[in-house]
């Protein structure tokens, strides 16, 4: 413990987070630390901000990190020098299993399990690229990805209150790419995320589903140019009216929801405002009836 120091970021939280509520006297280099600012990413760069040590890692309040996984986060940063991001499995363990229909997509809620070592330089090698639970990061690529954020016309604030908008773990690998840098994944490092009975709830999983699109969509149109298919053409509707017919149940919805993913993404992207402002209003100002159209 007297090798890495523990920084507890309390992200607005409508009770402040205290020592008194938080025990944290067995580690010698620990800290609570409060960010007013309510988001995944924001509070993400304040822990980037705080931290003293050379390496960054990353752990959500529903992961248990394997007992190696700092030990094991380190030697890579030693024999890796190429790389600037990297993670590895991360195991989902549910309070309650999901049923057959469901099971098809608790992929979204980050589950990945590495079985050998592999690395990539090129952003778009999804294969090599790790999500943000237990995610280890080099301090200059977390100072350079803090100033792209701050820089960019179109903001990925990650989750925030109810929006379930992502991406921001995936553009920390961007930017460790962009600086020459790879990033990679490995077996070694084993994360277990927690999922509690309501995750797996199947309109939490279509809401989910819909952030998700809109964050990939929004990423494509940062790092790569590539805008959002619009439905207003004759064949764009037409395939999305053959894919509904065609789809069922859950299967269908999961449709839908990259179809209105879509709509909000060019929404957001012309009028080049941050997501973490703009998606609320929008979430907010489409009925349900209009967002099924």
């Amino acid at each position: 413990m007297e090798q890495w120091e523990l920084l507890v970021i309390d992200n607005a939280s409508q009770v402040p987070l205290t020592s008194a509520a938080s025990d944290l006297s067995w580690h010698p280099h620990s800290r609570i630390v409060r960010e007013e600012e309510l988001g995944l990413s924001a509070a993400r760069m304040r822990g980037m901000r705080e931290a003293t040590g050379a390496l960054v890692v990353f752990v959500d309040d529903d992961n248990l990190l394997d007992p190696n996984y700092l030990t094991e986060a380190a030697r890579i940063g030693r024999e890796w020098p190429q790389l600037g991001v990297w993670g590895g499995s991360v195991i989902h363990e549910y309070e309650i299993q999901p049923s057959g229909c469901i099971r098809e997509f608790v992929g979204l809620l980050g589950h990945r399990y590495v079985q050998s070592a592999r690395w990539s330089n090129v952003m778009t090698c999804s294969d090599a690229l790790p999500i943000g639970a237990g995610l280890c990061v080099r301090t200059n690529v977390a100072e350079a990805y803090a100033e792209h954020y701050r820089n960019a016309a179109v903001q990925l604030s990650d989750r925030r209150g109810a929006s379930l908008l992502s991406g921001g773990d995936f553009e920390i690998c961007y930017v460790a790419c962009r600086l020459g840098l790879g990033m990679g994944l490995f077996p070694e490092l084993k994360v277990i995320h927690l999922i509690p009975k309501e995750r797996i709830d199947e309109q939490y999983l279509v809401k989910i589903a819909e952030g998700i699109h809109i964050s990939l969509f929004l990423l494509k149109y940062k790092w790569l140019g590539v805008l959002p298919q619009s439905d207003n053409t004759i064949f764009r509707s037409l395939r999305i009216i053959r894919n509904i017919c065609r789809f069922r149940g859950l299967r269908r919805r999961m449709y839908l929801a990259e179809v209105r993913a879509a709509k909000i993404a060019n929404k957001i992207i012309g009028g080049r405002g941050t997501v973490a402002t703009a998606s609320p209003e929008i979430f907010e100002n489409v009925s349900p009836s209009k967002r099924q159209q």
